[in-house]
């Protein structure tokens, strides 16, 4: 139990801002199973957008500091090798 109004007021920003983090995360989640449902299907056209689309969601995500950036960079890069061997399969 908060103690202070300013601790009291922390609580109430913190419920906030994690609802708001909780909505980005969702939506780069989102369009992350895009990309992968994308190349299950075997589709490479539509994955290549849904992958266009999926990095700048994911470095906002990084800039926003809902995800780490060695971890989108991971995530990215391994989308990518899977496109591209896709494609040349």
């Amino acid at each position: 139990m908060a103690n202070t109004p300013q601790a009291e007021k922390r609580i109430r920003r913190n419920d906030r801002r994690a609802a708001i983090n909780k909505a980005r995360v969702s939506r780069i989640r989102t369009f992350v199973k895009k990309v992968e449902s994308s190349l299950a299907a075997g589709d490479a056209a539509a994955a290549a957008e849904a992958l266009k689309a999926a990095q700048p969601e994911m470095m906002r995500g990084v800039a926003k500091g809902v995800l780490h950036k060695n971890t989108v960079s991971r995530k990215i890069s391994r989308l990518a090798a899977r496109l591209k061997g896709l494609a040349t399969a």
